[in-house]
Parts: C-alpha cells; sequence; structure tokens
C-alpha cells in the first residue's frame, strides 16, 4: 500500500477496499475500449493515471453504475467515507439516432457482430455518417466530478473508474450504446426494424403487368405455384450453370453461443467457455470449406487434440 501526497501537501495512506478489480494488467483489451480510454490519457496527466490505474487493480472502486449519459459510482480514497465518482456524456438525440440506425442498417455485417457481442471495426462509420461521435472526441465531450478534496478534475478516482469502464466495454460493447443513449435491446430493434423495412420495399426497376385473359400477371407467372409446374418440377432452369455461388466463412465465429451468452453453471473464470466455442466453431467451418472446396485434408488428424 502506497503514500500518496494529498491535496494539501500532506502525505496520507488510501484504506483497504474490497471493491471491482480489474481483471488483467493490460486495460482495454479491444479497439473499442482503447478508443474510449485514449479519450482519458489526453485529459489526465501522467501520475493521476498511473494511481488512477493502481486504484483499479487494488479494489478501490466499489461500484459502478452505467446509465444513458451518465456513469456513478463510489470510490473507497484516505478518509473513512467512500468519494462519489460522476462521469458524463451527453447521449444522442432520437433523430441522430435515427440516422445511425440506417447507417448501420445498411451494412449486413453490422448487425452480425453486434449480436455476437463484437463491435464492428469500422463501426464508427456509421456514427460519422450521422454527423455524430461515438467516442468522446473533445475536451467537453465528458464531464467529470468527484467529491474528494483534490482541486484536479479528473482526479485519480475519477481515472479508476475509467480504467475500470474499459474492461466493462471489453465485455460488453453495447454499454458504449447506452451510454449515447440507447440500451442493447432499443439498437437491435432500430436495426431489424431499417431491415425489415428495406427488404419490403420493392426494387425501384421492377414492374406489374396487367393480368392477361386468364388472370395472371406477369410477375405471377415469374413464380408460377406448384400446381401449375408440377410437369417440370424436377427439371433444372436455364443458365443454371451461370447461377452464382459464394462459400465462405461466417464473419463471426460462434454467433448462437455468443448470442446466448456465457451459461448459470459454467464457474470457471480462467477457462472462457465462449472462446472455446469460438475456436470450435472456426475448426468446423474451415474443415466444411475444406470439403466443398475439395482440399484433402485429414481432419480427424489435424484436430483430435484441439
Amino acid at each position: 500500500m502506497g503514500w500518496y501526497w494529498d491535496w494539501d501537501g500532506q502525505p496520507t495512506r488510501r484504506r483497504p477496499a474490497d471493491g471491482i478489480k480489474a481483471q488483467s494488467r493490460k486495460f482495454g483489451q479491444t479497439w473499442w475500449a482503447s478508443r474510449w480510454l485514449a479519450a482519458l490519457e489526453g485529459l489526465v496527466d501522467s501520475a493521476r493515471l498511473s494511481r488512477g490505474r493502481s486504484y483499479a487493480r487494488s479494489g478501490q472502486v466499489l461500484n459502478i453504475d452505467i446509465r444513458p449519459g451518465c456513469v456513478a459510482a463510489r470510490v473507497q480514497g484516505s478518509r473513512p467515507t467512500p468519494y462519489k465518482v460522476r462521469i458524463e456524456i451527453e447521449p444522442l438525440a432520437e433523430r441522430q439516432w435515427t440516422r445511425v440506425a440506417k447507417a448501420m442498417a445498411a451494412q449486413a455485417i453490422f448487425a452480425a457482430k453486434l449480436l455476437a457481442g463484437e463491435m464492428p471495426q469500422d463501426i464508427e462509420e456509421a456514427f460519422a455518417a450521422a454527423e455524430v461521435s461515438l467516442f468522446p472526441a473533445e475536451r467537453g465531450d465528458l464531464v467529470t466530478e468527484c467529491s474528494c478534496p483534490d482541486w484536479a478534475n479528473p482526479c485519480k478516482h475519477v481515472a479508476a473508474v475509467y480504467y475500470l469502464l474499459g474492461e466493462r466495454f471489453d465485455a460488453d460493447p453495447f454499454l458504449l450504446f447506452l451510454l449515447r443513449g440507447k440500451s442493447k435491446e432499443e439498437v437491435i430493434a432500430m436495426l431489424r426494424a431499417r431491415r425489415a423495412a428495406s427488404a419490403a420495399q420493392p426494387s425501384a426497376t421492377s414492374t406489374v403487368a396487367p393480368p392477361d385473359r386468364d388472370g395472371h400477371s406477369e410477375q405471377e407467372d415469374q413464380s408460377p405455384s406448384l400446381e401449375r409446374s408440377l410437369d417440370r418440377f424436377w427439371e433444372a432452369p436455364l443458365g443454371l450453370e451461370d447461377f452464382p455461388v459464394t462459400i465462405q466463412r461466417p464473419a463471426v465465429d460462434g454467433v448462437p453461443v455468443k448470442r446466448l451468452g456465457r451459461p448459470g453453471f459454467w464457474h470457471d473464470e480462467k477457462l472462457d467457455l465462449l472462446a472455446v466455442f469460438e475456436d470450435i466453431y472456426h475448426v468446423v467451418s474451415q474443415q466444411a470449406l475444406d470439403l466443398a472446396l475439395g482440399n484433402n485434408n485429414d481432419f480427424s488428424s489435424q484436430h483430435r487434440d484441439r
């Protein structure tokens, strides 16, 4: 337990606490958490950042509450009463979220990755298209305060909370959206509604011809009913050799398992069950590709020990 100089120039020692401890030495395992932390490191001097990391690792942060536009936390310092920390970032307006959802819905990979608990690498492009930013971009984007007597703001207590937020975002990127005003369920609902509306719109080049004497239109004849095509049911249509087929691995491995989340019966903190399933999906997908493409690989001998 180290000694620190308090705001009045006197050495002080933080009280031990058993709060939230950082899970690893490196904060921000994912690119989106690293982007979040980069905003903090541009606001706080290196000495306070170092003390903030120490507080985060030793369990001085007692709790973190994330709500739209606001993070509230309590941090145990040198005094008996924990300090109250507050971090605010302005939520996006509804019209801004509408533009963001429209931009995200235009890329199917966005919904696929988000449903799997991953933040698409180019997600910021969707926010830029709506002329907003997902991450704090300027000093005024973040408002921080702490009940401690330190004259500096952000202080080491704010920094400790900020670092632990990075770990929260590592595990759940939707918390970034929550800070900006939308929950996971709301974001997914917006994406699905946008994609459903897009799929329901008729093609700009499609036309419906008037019905013939039997009451059938040309559009109907393009998709005849089963009873009207029984005599040709087993015949392949003309030009089948030109039918395009793309065989490739999914953009995200283990989507069903990730979507369900870690099961309640799994208590091994050292072994990430979702990561194990991700490896399994990767191996199975590769073997399916090898079989489809005719690659002569002995799957059982290559992957028996995995």
